[in-house]
């Protein structure tokens, strides 16, 4: 009966050790997650701005600089498509304020 025991002790361990693991892998998941979220948003933000600045320039399409306007959208583009999303989304709210669009919030 002493074997019995003791194997049950081993087996108690052992599912003790497997779950503080699986909350350990679990934690590190969320935080892994974190940053794709917020990746995720600035892309959509890069859409939004992408949005605004096409309706934008063909609104104002006459502004004095909306050939530089028009040069930054480029680059923001270029940003956005390239993991460079804050730049990018910077780089649209300035070429809106060269069309005077206030640019949309996040």
């Amino acid at each position: 009966m002493l074997q019995h025991t003791g194997s049950r002790n081993v087996m108690q361990k052992l599912g003790t050790s497997s779950i503080v693991v699986l909350l350990a892998a679990l934690s590190l998941g969320a935080t892994a997650e974190q940053p794709l979220a917020g990746t995720t948003s600035r892309i959509v933000q890069c859409n939004r701005l992408q949005q605004q600045f096409a309706h934008a320039i063909t609104e104002h399409a006459e502004a004095k600089r909306a050939a530089e306007a028009k040069a930054l959208q480029r680059k923001a583009a270029k940003f956005c498509a390239g993991r460079r999303q804050a730049q990018g989304i910077r780089a649209y709210a300035n070429a809106l304020k060269m069309l005077g669009v206030q640019p949309i919030e996040p």
